[in-house]
């Protein structure tokens, strides 16, 4: 491959599937690329993306796009962050390093999950370099001084927000990963066929773990992700989140669970402009991008495809797709006759 995606005929991020697919072994791309059960919902997760449909204005005396947003008093180029994967380096050498530096390239806030192969005040380091901007995700860990061990470093190098991931009290049934074994945990005596809690993960967790954090992280504000019912989004904003990521984790752990599209009405008219809202699952399109914005969201996160790209371009793959993404979503909002994000409202979508 040459060091530049196009030239290896890449003109949209799922260009970068079949070309990470060559280069990642198979047990890793099942466990990147897999949803739980049947896999209906990581299908559905990205055919929910397509409706309503678009009633486009016309004749909107259109100059220029603006793409920018205003996310917790910082203005941002564009909506689109990078969603907190594990385990980068398994997929590139240089893994959460090179995400970071793609993500200061393109103005993207880079969401580092909580297992990653680079030290944290590395990143921290890559992050001040530029305009990029990183939050930390975390999972309440059954040894609290652990989550408390990882928040603490996080935020001495640097990072802006604290994100809890609250939707795996469990493992997911992932058939392929248990068929290659991958992620076994300790031997505890319990079969892969018949595991169903994480050793290290706690399940039993409450909105008064979320206050804990809260108060852990003084002045650096916590999003909870993984909310899908708009009683736990006010809960959490309750408990003392700034904000909630709708999201399922991707479609990783329950099967036929809702569509993070679908979900996302409720919850927006819940929340009632009382905080920030930022959505993922199945976003690979501009047009993905301005229907979540146009159905309420102030951003959207995606995962998968930049993953994808680092693994056959490395940091260059990586940075284009936020590179692509931004022009689809500039695009997409010409064509719906909308000039700035802030005007993009449920006007443009059929009802």
């Amino acid at each position: 491959m040459s060091s530049n995606p196009h030239d290896d005929g890449v003109v949209a991020v799922k260009d970068f599937q079949g070309l990470a697919r060559a280069v990642v072994p198979e047990h890793l791309w099942n466990y990147l690329s897999d949803g739980a059960g049947e896999q209906q919902s990581l299908m559905e997760n990205e055919l929910a993306w397509q409706e309503p449909w678009f009633v486009p204005k016309v004749m909107a005396g259109l100059s220029e796009v603006d793409t920018s947003i205003s996310l917790l008093g910082r203005t941002l180029e564009h909506p689109i962050l990078f969603a907190p994967t594990a385990m980068a380096k398994s997929y590139h050498p240089e893994g959460e390093a090179a995400t970071m530096r793609a993500a200061v390239r393109t103005s993207t806030t880079y969401i580092q999950s909580a297992l990653s192969g680079v030290p944290l005040d590395e990143l921290g380091a890559i992050a001040s370099q530029g305009s990029g901007s990183w939050w930390y995700q975390v999972y309440l860990h059954r040894d609290r001084s652990l989550t408390q061990s990882l928040v603490e470093s996080a935020i001495a190098a640097g990072a802006q927000a604290v994100v809890l991931t609250v939707d795996s009290p469990t493992l997911g049934a992932r058939d392929n990963d248990r068929r290659h074994d991958w992620g076994q945990m300790p031997d505890d005596g319990i079969a892969i066929h018949q595991r169903v809690f994480n050793p290290m993960l706690d399940s039993d967790f409450s909105w008064k773990d979320l206050e804990w954090l809260r108060a852990l992280a003084a002045d650096v504000p916590v999003w909870v992700k993984g909310i899908l019912r708009a009683d736990d989004a006010i809960a959490a904003l309750d408990h003392g989140a700034v904000g909630v990521m709708v999201s399922n984790h991707g479609a990783r752990n329950l099967d036929t669970i809702i569509p993070t599209a679908v979900a996302l009405p409720r919850i927006v008219d819940a929340v009632a402009s009382r905080a920030p809202i930022i959505v993922d699952g199945g976003i690979r399109r501009g047009t993905d991008i301005v229907r979540a914005l146009a159905l309420g969201a102030d951003a959207v996160m995606i995962g998968r495809p930049y993953i994808w790209a680092l693994a056959s371009h490395g940091e260059d793959g990586v940075a284009y797709v936020a590179e692509v993404l931004r022009a689809e979503l500039a695009m997409a909002m010409a064509l719906v006759g909308v000039g700035s994000i802030k005007d993009l409202s449920t006007d443009i979508l059929w009802d």
